[in-house]
């Protein structure tokens, strides 16, 4: 078997033969900075080789807004176009091995050839998306006024087959999770019934989760609004904890950045959720003032730097917790391929950073009472530059030192828009 390599081997080899000298240089000069802290260079990079985060299928395509979507050069028309984007990701990057599906959008009529392509191209499957907040040509029944919580059981039925159907089709790729998410809810006052419709979600919710194979888990998200502006019915971390708890010990919360209230410490709704055993996944992006799905660490860096203090500290504490991690971004005004190697990069250097706390200095401050060098404990590790180790771990597995130049060096996109037609001009509409 010979992987299938979207970028000429050669290439990658050759741009990273211009900058190892400087790599080199870079590596041991930290390791030496490292070496007096008494911390060794070569665990985080083993570390940041071992660390993986999932790409999103749908990502790897130009977003858009409630107003408009403007198509971007070659475009991925089917799943198998953007497996060879998501290959691209990972041949580059060494830290996206598997790809979140979205059904319907990616529903294949042959799992095993999908299943086939993907391995071909170094790829396995994630945790399996379900669509009920979107009419489907061939569904009879409409998800307008809600889906797993309608007040219409024929539509809650359907929405119900729906996730068994994700999840089947879930097991044939190869996936061991299903990640729910409903934009159930209500624009104005009265309009919906809040325990009710609370009540239906549970009954919807259980039922998937009967049909849940005993090696997979359940991830209820929740996110604050949109499309609903009054209500949702799984609007904040206590209505997915409660909705989890209730459903059974493998369905799990799964925590989106952009899906709470402005100005929520996050970070410590993932200490809570991970404390009580209901922390099942992340999805990553930034923003700065709802749901933006912009690039992961281009607005706030540090606060995905405290996210994963806390992931880093449980890990630790309880070797088993093994979360779903995936991108989740909307990519309006950049080359997909590039924001997603360049979020991945940000990603891993949030965990790298996390991971050179000095946890026992920290925990002692914390025990003193001492504020200010608790922070400044923290601080040391966020200010220091751990570039060279992320270049290290793509470098020795094979990756790109540096992604996105080999990435435009390779004239990738100037290729697949020759052999995909354009979409067309702008359209109206989320995609």
């Amino acid at each position: 078997w010979v992987m299938t390599r979207p970028i000429s081997t050669d290439l990658v080899s050759e741009h990273n033969r211009q900058q190892e000298a400087a790599l080199t240089a870079d590596y041991d000069a930290l390791a030496a900075k490292l070496a007096r802290r008494e911390v060794d260079i070569e665990q985080l990079t083993q570390a940041a080789t071992s660390f993986a985060v999932a790409l999103p299928s749908w990502g790897v395509g130009t977003g858009g807004t409630r107003f408009a979507r403007f198509p971007g050069p070659g475009e991925p028309r089917t799943i198998f176009e953007k497996l060879d984007d998501c290959a691209v990701i990972q041949q580059l990057s060494q830290a996206t091995p598997t790809v979140s599906l979205h059904i319907p959008w990616d529903r294949p009529t042959d799992p095993a050839e999908l299943k086939g392509f993907a391995h071909d191209r170094g790829l396995a499957f994630d945790a399996m998306n379900s669509n009920t907040f979107q009419d489907q040509a061939d569904q009879a029944q409409s998800y307008k006024y809600g889906s797993l919580t309608h007040t219409s059981e024929a539509v809650r039925e359907q929405a119900i087959k729906h996730n068994i159907e994700v999840i089947e089709l879930g097991k044939a790729l190869g996936s061991k999770a299903l990640t729910v998410w409903v934009g159930d809810g209500s624009n104005f006052p009265g309009q919906q019934h809040f325990r009710n419709s609370f009540s239906h979600y549970l009954d919807s919710a259980k039922t998937i989760y009967g049909a849940l194979p005993k090696d997979w888990n359940m991830l209820l998200e929740h996110k604050m609004f949109e499309p609903a502006f009054y209500s949702t019915v799984i609007q904040d971390w206590g209505s997915s904890y409660l909705a989890a708890k209730e459903t059974g010990e493998r369905c799990l919360s799964l925590v989106d950045l952009g899906h709470h209230a402005p100005n929520v410490n996050i970070e410590m709704i993932v200490a809570r959720l991970a404390q009580f055993g209901k922390l099942g996944g992340f999805h990553f992006n930034d923003s700065k003032y709802g749901d933006d799905d912009l690039d992961s660490g281009s607005i706030d860096p540090y606060q995905l730097f405290l996210v994963f203090l806390e992931l880093v500290d449980f890990k630790t504490a309880e070797p088993s917790f093994t979360p779903f991690y995936m991108l989740d971004q909307s990519h309006n005004v950049t080359d997909p391929v590039e924001s997603l190697m360049y979020s991945a990069a940000e990603v891993q250097r949030a965990f790298i950073k996390a991971s050179l706390v000095d946890r026992s200095r920290l925990a002692q401050y914390q025990a003193d009472n001492d504020p200010l060098m608790a922070q400044a404990t923290l601080k040391a590790a966020f200010n220091l530059d751990v570039e060279p180790i992320l270049q290290m771990a793509r470098h020795r597995t094979g990756g790109a030192i540096d992604p996105i130049a080999t990435y435009r060096k390779s004239g990738y996109r100037g290729i697949v828009t020759k052999q995909r037609p354009a979409s067309g001009g702008s359209g109206s509409g989320i995609v």
